[in-house]
């Protein structure tokens, strides 16, 4: 279940399935305050950063059964991250709705593009080296990709990662977020009134 606040871009979510149980609350308009507990500690690292470098007050709390795997609790926490996204955007007046950059962390470089479309897709043409998981417990560096995706579905947007260069696993993957979060945070920005669309609708 998702909720909304009329008066400001706040959204709650909660989800509970067999495989976990997730609770999401999101503020576009807050100022990086992160609370964010998954099991997985490289994970939470990510999502941190989503929320300092984006701006946006952020508390996720999910727990999910990382004995079997990480990938549940990746994609789930990701897919209410994403339906939180799109309810506290509402209507989208106002907002830029693009967004575009290069990001670097160390030798990593990432482009991140994205629109606030309404109509989702995810292109990720990052070729990651070969490497261990990450963190204990651990996290399967190929879930990033995932991740995104997960949230780009369900946030309706339109979203392009592309690695530029890159050695390090974990320096790619943090770039990835950092210049999601960036990029997230233009996009929302109010700058006038109207929704960005000639269909008056996104």
């Amino acid at each position: 279940m998702t909720t909304r606040s009329t008066a400001t871009r706040i959204s709650t979510a909660s989800r509970s399935t067999a495989e976990t149980s997730v609770d999401v609350s999101l503020d576009l308009d807050g100022s990086g305050r992160t609370e964010i507990s998954t099991g997985l500690p490289f994970f939470d690292h990510m999502l941190d950063q989503l929320g300092r470098h984006g701006g946006f007050d952020l508390a996720i709390k999910a727990e999910g059964d990382l004995e079997v795997d990480s990938h549940h609790t990746v994609e789930d926490s990701a897919i209410l991250l994403g339906q939180a996204f799109a309810e506290a955007l509402g209507d989208k007046a106002g907002v830029r709705r693009f967004a575009s950059g290069l990001y670097p962390l160390d030798e990593a470089l990432v482009e991140v593009a994205l629109d606030l479309s309404g109509r989702p897709f995810f292109v990720w043409n990052v070729e990651l080296p070969q490497a261990v998981p990450l963190g204990t417990p651990p996290f399967d560096p190929s879930l990033a990709e995932h991740a995104m995706q997960s949230f780009a579905a369900n946030a309706g947007i339109t979203l392009h990662v592309t690695l530029k260069h890159g050695r390090n696993v974990h320096h790619i993957i943090e770039a990835a977020f950092k210049g999601l979060a960036r990029c997230l945070r233009d996009a929302v920005r109010i700058e006038g009134e109207d929704i960005p669309s000639t269909k008056e609708v996104l």
